[in-house]
């Protein structure tokens, strides 16, 4: 833990850009990831994991955030009152109505969230 915290004020200044554009050219992304050194910048994996990020987004084109820790408390709150007022959740009672939006809740989070998508390469890794 002490470590973490040591490392949590570093700068991440280095670091790699890679696009993607889809065959067909109608997605294309443009992705940067940074780095604490110019030595993982240039190193081969590195490389190929931005160029991993890029292809994984574009992959994923209802992506709206990289984590479900990411998503706008508005966004949230404005999606909880939408389905609230839906009609399937009106007719159920009273008690199991915040459950049952929470879990619809968290399950659009987690489709909107990037880290938590199938990897496009190997579909058992998220």
């Amino acid at each position: 833990m002490a470590s973490a915290d040591k490392k949590a004020g570093r700068v991440a200044a280095e670091g790699a850009v890679a696009s993607y554009i889809h065959p067909g050219s109608r997605i294309g992304v443009l992705v940067e990831v940074n780095s604490e050194t110019d030595f993982v910048a240039r190193g081969e994996i590195f490389q190929q994991l931005v160029q991993d990020i890029a292809m994984q987004i574009a992959a994923n084109p209802d992506v709206e955030f990289v984590s479900t820790a990411d998503a706008d408390p508005a966004w949230v709150a404005k999606e909880k009152e939408i389905e609230m007022g839906k009609e399937d959740i009106l007719s159920k009672p009273e008690n199991i109505r915040e459950k049952m939006v929470e879990g619809r809740l968290a399950k659009t989070i987690k489709e909107k969230a990037l880290l938590e998508q199938d990897f496009i390469k190997d579909t058992n890794k998220t």
